[in-house]
């Protein structure tokens, strides 16, 4: 590829959103270079006093079919893709009366927005751009003597080089602008692609892309030897990718991901009652529900104190002042809410290193998605852990059944081990967790672990908070092991999967240690 300046002379405008086009094409024309348009954008143009010639001029067809067929012609992705320094493209061009166009700026239909809109089938098909693609590809492919620019950053970029260099463009230029291209139309086609499978019911199609957008470097990733680039999806989900950065230093890596998993823990507890999650190293180490959130943060910061300390903390109502105040006196890495009052914000601002995101609500936690996990050489794709389960839908195994207080910290407990690292063995009571046992090899040393940690945060001759409390596992027990040790710590109500083979000694083992439990019928691994 070339790297001399190119001078730009003419250029072809076709555009969907036409914001600033006037603008624009003026300060192209302000530069010699001749407008080359189509259907709305020329009338646009001229209705702002500019010279216009038309793409139906240098193909000699005039646009048809409803606009489908305009700029698919030799005429134009020959002037878009001849080489200038070679001889036969030159010859060629030549004989066809083929005119160069240096400089292309197109922005495609709106298609993702189409999606979202809930259009009908028929509708989505007519916003899939099919021109403006392929000149975009073709402008980018000759990037050794063609400029191509998808939007008007691209276009305030390249007129202030152009007005600076005497009407030319750089190699450097063209190449950065090339591979933006080709990012933006293999995005394009993706969303595209995976609409079709979706409407056709295609739940494994044989191939599969997906597209991130907004590429932001972070500093490093898991580790400072690692880079990383944290980048927003088609997704309009509510949460960390699209939440407001009120204050604080920039988000990590590690903050972005423990964020995401606090704030996703707290759209499955709903928005009935304040709840308060903090969540350290992706596995939450304090949850609570309270009649306010001041009340549910100190159920959720007294679960783990220690573990607290660094954390991120994710509400799921306006976050007021008092409870802002509260979470304050430790450090704190992050706080995502829906929004925080002004008062609030004033208390967050004076601990300048806090990052305060606020996402505008909490996401629907019953709605599915597609989760992406790489492995060497290749990817595993699932639907989001979006599984429900309520109190109807319980099956009580033992002799004992639990009260309704018992069945509502079940749930919650249950809503909260979700989030948990496998094997995971969540101890709750009055709402709020006391104990957590996550990502052990052996679902009895989890159990020990989260009463361990229980124990460990009695102050003076205060009662053990496991006992009276409720406990909840991700999946069933394999023996009656972790059942007996979680009974001996003083729980009284136990909530799992069921469908080990075993199922009767744990049912015995709950029945001899008057322990009420029940199944669910639905596991929660989390890796």
């Amino acid at each position: 590829m070339t790297d001399t300046d190119v001078r730009v002379t003419r250029a072809l405008l076709s555009v969907y959103d036409k914001t600033r086009l006037v603008e624009f094409a003026e300060r192209l024309s302000g530069l010699e270079v001749e407008i080359v348009s189509t259907g709305g954008s020329a009338r646009q143009l001229r209705e702002g006093g500019l010279h216009v010639v038309d793409v139906e001029t240098l193909t000699g067809y005039p646009e048809m079919m409803a606009g489908r067929v305009k700029t698919l012609h030799p005429a134009i992705h020959g002037g878009l893709l001849f080489r200038r320094d070679v001889n036969r493209d030159v010859s060629d061009a030549n004989e066809h009366g083929i005119l160069p166009i240096d400089l292309v700026y197109i922005n495609l239909y709106p298609f993702e927005d189409t999606i979202a809109s809930g259009a009908s089938f028929d509708q989505c098909v007519e916003n899939i751009d099919i021109g403006g693609p392929a000149m975009l590809r073709a402008a980018a492919k000759n990037a050794a003597f063609a400029t191509v620019c998808s939007e008007a950053l691209d276009m305030d970029a390249v007129l202030g080089e152009l007005e600076k260099n005497d009407g030319r463009i750089s190699g450097a230029t063209r190449r950065t602008l090339a591979a933006k291209t080709f990012a933006l139309t293999a995005s394009y086609d993706a969303a595209i692609s995976n609409w079709y499978e979706n409407e056709l019911g295609n739940t494994a199609p044989q191939l599969v892309s997906f597209a991130g957008k907004n590429g932001r470097t972070l500093r490093y990733g898991e580790n400072p030897h690692q880079r990383a680039t944290f980048y927003r999806t088609s997704s309009d989900r509510l949460g960390v990718s699209n939440a407001e950065q009120v204050q604080g230093k920039e988000l990590s890596y590690n903050n972005i991901n423990d964020a995401d998993a606090a704030f996703e823990l707290i759209a499955d507890l709903g928005t009935a009652l304040p709840a308060v999650a903090i969540v350290k190293h992706a596995n939450p180490c304090g949850v609570a529900q309270g009649e306010t959130l001041l009340e549910a943060y100190d159920k959720a910061h007294s679960c783990d104190s220690t573990s607290a300390f660094g954390g991120i903390v994710a509400v799921n109502q306006t976050l007021d002042a008092e409870t802002a105040t509260t979470i304050t006196k430790i450090f704190t890495e992050v706080v995502i809410a829906p929004d925080a009052s002004s008062e609030a914000k004033g208390v967050f601002a004076r601990k300048k290193n806090l990052r305060l995101l606020l996402a505008g609500g909490v996401p629907d936690p019953a709605i599915n998605e597609k989760t992406v996990k790489s492995v060497a050489g290749g990817m595993l794709v699932q639907d989001r852990d979006y599984g429900q389960i309520t109190r109807d839908q319980l099956k009580v195994v033992t002799r004992v059944s639990p009260t309704d207080d018992q069945l509502d910290d079940l749930l919650f407990a249950w809503k909260v081990a979700k989030h948990v690292k496998s094997n995971a063995i969540v101890y709750a009571k009055h709402l709020a967790t006391v104990g957590i046992g996550a990502g052990q090899m052996s679902r009895i040393d989890s159990s020990r672990i989260a009463a361990q940690k229980s124990a460990e945060m009695v102050v003076g001759g205060a009662e053990n908070p496991t006992t009276g409390s409720v406990a909840a596992s991700d999946a069933f027990f394999p023996f009656p092991d972790a059942l007996l040790q979680i009974a001996s710590v003083g729980a009284r109500a136990v909530i799992q999967p069921g469908g080990s083979i075993r199922d009767d000694e744990v049912i015995n083992a709950a029945n001899e240690s008057g322990v009420a439990m029940v199944f669910t019928g639905m596991r929660h691994f989390r890796h």
